[in-house]
C-alpha cells in the first residue's frame, strides 16, 4: 500500500476516482491479466498521445492516462466487451448528469 501522502505532505491522489483506477490497474496487473511490460507500454503510450494532443505534461492529467491505458488494455486483451464499456460510461455520464448538486452519484444496477 503506498503512503497517503507524497514527502512533501500533499495528498497522492486529488480526487478519490483517481485512487480507484489506479488500484484497479495494480490489481490487473497482480491478478495476472496483465505484464507489467504490457502496463508500462501501455501507459507510456496513453501519455505520448496525450503529449501530442498538447497535454500540459504538469502532473495534473496523469491519472487520466492511466485511465485511458486501463481501458485500452481491458479492451485489447478482450477482458470487457466494447460495448459494455461504453454502456457503462453512458451509464454514469446520465447519472451525473441528473444527480443534484452535492447528492452522490449512483449507477443504476445493470
Amino acid at each position: 500500500m503506498p503512503p497517503e501522502a507524497h514527502d512533501s505532505g500533499a495528498p497522492l491522489f486529488a480526487e478519490p476516482w483517481e485512487a480507484t483506477v489506479q488500484a484497479i490497474a495494480q490489481l490487473v496487473v497482480a491478478g495476472g491479466h496483465v505484464t507489467p511490460q504490457e502496463w508500462a507500454e501501455a501507459l507510456g503510450a496513453a501519455i505520448k498521445r496525450a503529449q501530442a494532443e498538447g497535454d500540459p505534461d504538469d502532473g495534473t492529467t496523469y491519472y487520466r492516462h492511466v485511465l485511458a491505458a486501463l481501458e485500452a488494455l481491458l479492451l485489447d486483451k478482450g477482458l470487457v466487451a466494447p460495448g459494455r464499456l461504453a454502456a457503462r460510461l453512458d451509464g454514469w455520464r446520465r447519472a451525473y448528469e441528473t444527480t443534484p448538486h452535492g447528492q452522490p452519484v449512483v449507477l443504476p444496477p445493470g
